[in-house]
């Protein structure tokens, strides 16, 4: 991670004092090529953060050697590329990022959500927010205090008990999330890889189809249940189990006979490796759309 520098500390990539700067000037072009270059002088990046391009400035604020200086007025910049760029990198303070998590963009907030530079102040204040997606993404995070995640066992949208459900590492969480009203919340329980077999056992015979047909999809359950769940009354729990990657073959083998022409065709025709696996992706870091979002104004 680097480490933001103030005025006055030697430049380590320069090899000379900071206050020996190289005057400005040129083209758009001319300046990114100086922003972009290792061994600019930190004064000159301190100048550079007040480019009247933006393209300039936002290559200041993704350098992670960029001074403390440069990178504190950026966080105000009008243009939310820049802003965003700030809440990226790891070098921004403490202070700087308390300053964007609170940010009228929404693409601006979800960037610090990203940043290894977050402490537990600044998922607090993520925790407080009307952002659900903030919350969400913050869900998500391994850092994640125990304290702060029985908070979101809590949380007002189903989406963002879902996403703790199924990233969390605490026992307690998921004990407490397992008993959730909301199905698509058990179900993200069910697609936990951390579970144990006896809560696992309870998902096989949750009355939701959903959450058995995630649980078969994501991870390995008890033999015994599996041989239940080949009875299973819903099609789409059995069409679950034939195409998973982590039901044993012998089970499998079970579906070639089942009374559903769609499963036991699927249950014979199963191939490994063929992506109908369910595993449970990384917790997403939110990027804006390169085309999508680069016009809209949000919050």
């Amino acid at each position: 991670m680097g480490k933001q520098q103030d005025v006055g500390e030697p430049d380590r990539h320069s090899g000379s004092d900071t206050t020996a700067h190289r005057p400005i000037g040129g083209s758009a072009d001319e300046r990114l090529t100086l922003a972009q270059d290792p061994t600019t002088p930190q004064m000159t990046l301190i100048d550079l953060a007040s480019d009247p391009s933006p393209v300039v400035r936002k290559t200041v604020a993704a350098r992670a050697d960029a001074p403390a200086q440069a990178l504190r007025p950026l966080t105000r910049d009008h243009d939310r590329q820049v802003r965003e760029a700030v809440a990226r990198n790891p070098s921004t303070s403490l202070a700087n990022l308390m300053r964007l998590v609170k940010d009228a963009d929404r693409w601006v907030r979800w960037a610090v959500a990203g940043n290894p530079a977050c402490d537990e102040s600044i998922r607090r204040v993520m925790s407080e927010a009307s952002d659900k997606e903030l919350r969400g993404l913050l869900a998500e995070s391994r850092e994640l205090e125990p304290e702060l995640a029985a908070k979101l066992t809590d949380d007002v949208s189903p989406e963002v008990r879902e996403r703790l459900a199924t990233h969390t590492h605490d026992s307690d969480v998921i004990t407490t999330l397992l008993a959730d009203r909301t199905a698509r919340v058990r179900k993200g329980v069910a697609r936990n890889p951390r579970t144990t077999a006896e809560q696992r056992s309870a998902l096989a015979a949750d009355p939701v189809v959903d959450v058995r047909a995630a649980l078969v999809r994501a991870v390995e359950v008890d033999e015994a249940d599996l041989v239940r769940l080949v009875d299973d009354r819903s099609v789409q729990v059995r069409l679950a189990m034939a195409t998973s990657e982590v039901v044993p073959s012998h089970i499998r083998q079970m579906l070639t006979r089942d009374s559903d022409e769609m499963v036991a065709s699927a249950a014979r025709d199963f191939r490994p490796g063929s992506g109908t696996s369910s595993a449970v992706r990384a917790p997403r870091i939110a990027h804006r759309p390169s085309a999508a979002g680069a016009g809209r104004r949000d919050s």
